[in-house]
């Protein structure tokens, strides 16, 4: 017999599961009646039942109680096996039940979000009828925290937004993100003469009282502060043969080194994802491809 390797053994010979063990994919998971008392002794009832090949764990209810037991079979060649071994990988106690169909159960973060919003310990176990009307489980939520550093305007933050996205969807590891916002406005300073000088178009800054430019309409040159970064100050020196005082705005840059994982953009990485110790870069221009890469980078498969 195989013990699962998501599970470590504790008091007992009782079974402990990683932080955020989600199974995947979740037919692994099956979801039963209980016939028997859901305790230790009434769980060795269960050997010798057959189960199915990719059977994992079974999360078993008996009325409003409802646990979760890791159990091993015979072999997993045949379409069924006997159960030769069970145990709880999360009892009654510290398991809580719940019907939201706005939870997808393939997504751990989706999991991790709704045990975080019902106030759930990091030894407790989560199992969700969710989207789909399909049943999985987070075990011990801890999910990875993930700054991500961006600027604004616009609202919400595109970085922000994309990794949001991606973890609606994606199968990373359980993840939560931060947002480090950082305001456009507030690091524009005092204007030159002549206003300011962005980088695009950008709503937002009529409140600074201020002329406002465009670097991509090629204004008119004027004795402007450029609100923007090197790939900024490098398109000014082409197209009036200067560069003019600043403020940096590149992410990368404001970010700095970092002890926690971070995510963040820059324009002077056109394709592809670099990374500088826990922070993960992304282009500027980034898609949810290039925004789930990172976030893999960062945290992993679950």
């Amino acid at each position: 017999m195989t013990r699962d390797p998501a599970l470590t053994v504790g008091r007992e010979g009782s079974v402990e599961p990683l932080h955020n063990l989600v199974p995947l994919p979740y037919r692994r998971v099956s979801y039963q009646n209980a016939d028997f008392p859901l305790t230790e002794a009434g769980l060795k009832t269960i050997l010798g039942r057959e189960a199915y090949r990719h059977t994992d764990y079974v999360v078993f209810h008996d009325g409003a109680a409802v646990a979760v037991a890791a159990v091993q079979k015979a072999s997993r060649e045949p379409l069924f096996s006997p159960i030769v071994g069970a145990e709880w990988l999360s009892p009654p106690e510290r398991t809580r039940f719940e019907v939201d169909h706005a939870v997808d159960p393939g997504v751990p973060s989706s999991l991790a979000a709704k045990a975080a919003a019902l106030g759930m310990s990091s030894d407790e176990t989560l199992v969700v009828l969710g989207r789909y009307e399909h049943v999985n489980f987070i075990a011990r939520p801890q999910p990875v925290t993930v700054a991500v550093v961006e600027v604004a305007p616009p609202d919400p933050p595109k970085l922000f937004d994309l990794a949001q996205r991606v973890l609606e969807a994606a199968p990373l590891a359980a993840t939560r993100l931060v947002l480090e916002r950082v305001d456009l406005r507030d690091l524009a300073g005092e204007p030159g003469p002549g206003g300011y000088l962005l980088p695009c178009r950008s709503s937002g800054f009529e409140a600074l009282g201020a002329p406002v430019h465009f670097l991509d309409e090629r204004p008119e040159r004027a004795d402007w502060v450029l609100v923007g970064c090197e790939r900024s100050r490098q398109i000014h020196e082409h197209l009036y043969g200067d560069r003019p005082p600043s403020r940096e705005i590149c992410p990368r840059i404001l970010a700095g080194q970092r002890s926690g994982p971070t995510l963040v953009k820059c324009c002077m990485l056109e394709s592809g994802i670099e990374r500088e110790g826990e922070v993960v870069v992304v282009p500027w221009g980034a898609n949810l491809g290039d925004v789930e890469a990172g976030l893999r980078e960062l945290v992993g498969q679950a």
